[in-house]
């Protein structure tokens, strides 16, 4: 059966999630998360993508970007998952791959859900029980984005600088977020589409994306599909 092709629209976030090799670990030290973030800034902006918020775990890794082109993505994830596994299997003797197959990813409504994937991202380690509070784990955006810790890798959002009229205050506004965290329903929809590949966003949103790209952008129910519905192309 064939993969679904991916789905992509300048301009409008990506949540993506690329997890290690059955879940085995990608980072052992440091300098592995190091030098994963410096390969992820000189190729986001040699591609066009705008990272917003990450968080490096221990067996994978999480990004909110927007890409300028089409392609953008695409060829960021794959020149620096080419380089991060040379890296490690020069480094620990090893050989073969090192992420899981494909990335997962979603298109992500920028009004509605763009500041829920942020939190997602950093509030991963907290979730994992890694840490109490996100500023505790050092492989995260949250302390550029919430405490204003200098970091030449985070481009925001408008959505992020629409938080108040001043750096400080957009800070202290996005702190209060964090605090609220998510709703488990919020989760579970950013999960779903995530590993789907699908639209994070209102009816609306997925219906107006669906028939820019002319084709299915959610999950679909089983049984006949309902007259004039949009089909996904193989």
């Amino acid at each position: 059966m064939p993969r679904r092709a991916r789905l992509s629209v300048p301009g409008i976030p990506w949540h993506i999630i690329q997890r290690g090799n059955n879940r085995s670990a990608c980072f052992y030290t440091d300098g592995d998360y190091s030098l994963y973030l410096h390969h992820l800034k000189e190729l986001s902006a040699k591609f066009g993508c705008a990272i917003h918020a990450y968080a490096l775990m221990t067996n994978h890794v999480h990004l909110l970007l927007t890409p300028e082109k089409e392609d953008s993505v695409a060829l960021l994830m794959k020149h620096l998952g080419q380089r991060y596994v040379q890296y490690v299997n020069r480094t620990y003797r090893r050989s073969g791959t090192l992420w899981e197959g494909r990335f997962r990813s979603c298109l992500t409504q920028a009004e509605d859900y763009v500041l829920a994937c942020y939190r997602y991202i950093e509030l991963n380690p907290v979730r994992a029980g890694m840490v109490r509070h996100p500023r505790e784990y050092p492989w995260s955006s949250y302390r550029a984005n919430a405490e204003g810790h200098s970091n030449a890798l985070i481009q925001p959002h408008d959505i992020y600088k629409r938080l108040g009229r001043s750096a400080a205050s957009r800070r202290e506004a996005y702190r209060m977020l964090v605090e609220a965290r998510l709703e488990d329903e919020v989760l579970d929809k950013i999960r779903a589409a995530t590993n789907g590949n699908y639209v994070l966003g209102t009816t609306r949103f997925q219906e107006e994306i669906g028939h820019k790209l002319g084709r299915r952008v959610i999950k679909g129910e089983a049984g006949r599909p309902a007259k004039g519905a949009i089909r996904e192309n193989p």
